[in-house]
């Protein structure tokens, strides 16, 4: 599970072509075209080394949500991790690794509060996912097995109302067309997202 983690969050670091998706996420608000996230590069081997040679360290429980540190590449970052309460596939009983939500702060790169989503297979090529919560929906951007926020300016609006809400749900399609629709508690998130605020200072 963690090395699967790490090396998105190392692959995340890695992304160097154009816009990175740090600066996407330090820069100003833009128009929606030029807010959209940059594709990520898929985990390079070099990434994955990497990250399965890193060890987090659990901080702190906080209801649903486990706050971690780790510093794959020798960069600190911390994490908030929680797995899906409920998960329903359409057609039902399909197969699939198990998903996770994280909001990962890497303060070497200026990226805070970092939404993302391993959603336990591959989806669709082009597809477009969605998390919903606290009324509003998200569109979210694919990527292998991957899903980041589309518009990085809504990103921020997106992290309080999960702060404040019950549940978030994340809505996928996966390369064979299966639906896919996992409930994620939201119980303990503020907390944990607190605590890796003080380990992860800006």
């Amino acid at each position: 599970m963690f090395q699967r983690i790490l090396t998105a969050l190392v692959a995340a670091m890695l992304v160097c072509s154009g816009a990175s998706l740090a600066q996407a996420q330090s820069a100003p608000a833009k128009p929606a075209k030029s807010a959209a996230k940059p594709e990520a590069k898929p985990a390079t081997p070099a990434a994955a080394a990497v990250a399965g040679n890193t060890e987090p360290t659990l901080i702190g429980q906080y209801g649903t949500w486990g706050a971690y540190t780790a510093t794959p590449n020798g960069k600190r970052v911390c994490f908030a991790l929680a797995k899906p309460t409920t998960s329903k596939t359409n057609p039902p009983n399909r197969p699939r690794d198990p998903a996770y939500a994280f909001v990962a702060t890497r303060p070497g790169e200026k990226v805070f509060n970092e939404v993302s989503v391993m959603i336990g297979y591959t989806l669709k090529a082009g597809s477009e996912s969605t998390l919903e919560v606290g009324g509003a929906s998200f569109a979210m951007y694919t990527q292998g097995d991957g899903l980041w926020i589309k518009n990085a300016a809504e990103e921020e609006q997106m992290v309080q109302a999960m702060r404040r809400a019950s549940d978030a749900v994340v809505k996928g399609v996966s390369a064979k067309g299966t639906e896919t629709t996992d409930t994620f508690s939201l119980k303990g998130l503020a907390q944990a997202l607190d605590r890796i605020a003080q380990d992860c200072k800006r």
